[in-house]
C-alpha cells in the first residue's frame, strides 16, 4: 500500500478512536462501572497511538520513496494494524462484559503494535 492509504487509514483510526472514548464519557457512563469505563478508555488510547503510528509512517513517505521497500517497512503497518484492532478490541470487550478469555489475547495485539514499531524503527535506521 501507498503512503497516502497508511496516512488516511491512520486518521480514520484516530477518528474512530475519538469516538469511541467520546461515547464511553458520555454514553457509557452510566452503565459500566468505574473499571469497565478505565477499560473502555484504554482500548480508546491504544487505538489512538495505533493510528498515530500509522500516520507517521504515512507521513514520511518511506514506501512511496523506495523503489523496493523494505520488508521493515512494509510489515510494520500491517503489524501495527493488527496489533491495534486486537488490542483495542478485546479490551473494548471486556469493558462491556465480554469473555474473560479474551484477557488472554489482549497481549497478543500489544505485542504486534510494538513489533510494527520497531520494525518501522529499523526501517527508519536503514535509510540512505
Amino acid at each position: 500500500m501507498t503512503g497516502r492509504v497508511w496516512l488516511a487509514s491512520g486518521a480514520f483510526v484516530v477518528a474512530a478512536a475519538v469516538i469511541a472514548g467520546a461515547f464511553g464519557a458520555h454514553g457509557l457512563k452510566a452503565r459500566l462501572d468505574a473499571d469497565a469505563l478505565a477499560l473502555w478508555e484504554t482500548a480508546a488510547r491504544y487505538a489512538t497511538y495505533a493510528g498515530m503510528a500509522l500516520m507517521a509512517i504515512g507521513l514520511t513517505g518511506l514506501v512511496d520513496r523506495s523503489s523496493s521497500p523494505s520488508t521493515w517497512l512494509t510489515t510494520a503497518p500491517w503489524l501495527l494494524s493488527a496489533g491495534g484492532m486486537i488490542f483495542s478490541g478485546t479490551v473494548a470487550a471486556l469493558a462491556l462484559g465480554g469473555p474473560r478469555w479474551l484477557g488472554a489475547v489482549t497481549p497478543l495485539g500489544g505485542l504486534l503494535m510494538i513489533l510494527g514499531l520497531v520494525l518501522f524503527g529499523i526501517a527508519a535506521l536503514q535509510l540512505t
